[in-house]
């Protein structure tokens, strides 16, 4: 039987969990390129990376006990967090278990303002992962030859709108926009 790992409480372990966290995020911004390279071996570097970060994250997440708030690991690490998981594209243990972590700290209060529009991307990128359909319509597969953006399967396309207005996320016309070409 192994021991309970003791939980990440004491300031020095929240504050290295903080820049662990930190560094994991900067490091996947800097690389995040490479995950739609046309070049194979840029794709297998971003593979990579984001099964060690989805690894380390998922240690990290069984050892604190809970989701990490801002108190503890600050808001880049909070990120951090979040975008691990949401890059642990092909790791859907460590997403559902982040997801889990994520709702109890949404339920609870401690995700912060940003908690519950996380908490959806998570959920939907975790539900095309796992070949669900999408509630928030978050996760988009391309672009059209006309300019537009393709969802991957929405549940139910007609009340996504008000899912999204429900966790404090823009319209779904409004946020695309902000992506596409100005005219």
């Amino acid at each position: 039987m192994h021991p309970e790992p003791a939980p990440a409480s004491t300031h020095e372990s929240t504050h290295e969990l903080a820049h662990e966290l930190a560094t994991m995020k900067a490091a996947d911004n800097a690389a995040a390129a490479q995950a739609n390279s046309h070049d194979p071996a840029e794709q297998l570097a971003w593979r990579r990376l984001t099964a060690r970060h989805g690894d380390r994250l998922r240690v990290m997440l069984e050892a604190h006990g809970h989701w990490p708030t801002t108190e503890e690991v600050g808001e880049e690490g909070v990120l951090g967090a979040w975008l691990i998981a949401q890059h642990a594209d092909r790791q859907l243990d460590v997403q559902r278990l982040a997801l889990r972590l994520l709702e109890q700290a949404v339920e609870d209060g401690t995700a912060g303002p940003e908690g519950p529009g996380r908490l959806a991307f998570l959920r939907d990128r975790l539900h095309v992962n796992a070949g669900l359909p999408q509630r928030y319509g978050t996760q988009v597969q391309g672009v059209s030859g006309a300019g537009e953006p393709i969802l991957w399967p929405v549940e139910d396309p007609e009340k996504m709108d008000t899912y999204r207005s429900e966790v404090g996320i823009a319209p779904f016309a409004e946020y695309v926009a902000r992506f596409l070409p100005k005219e």
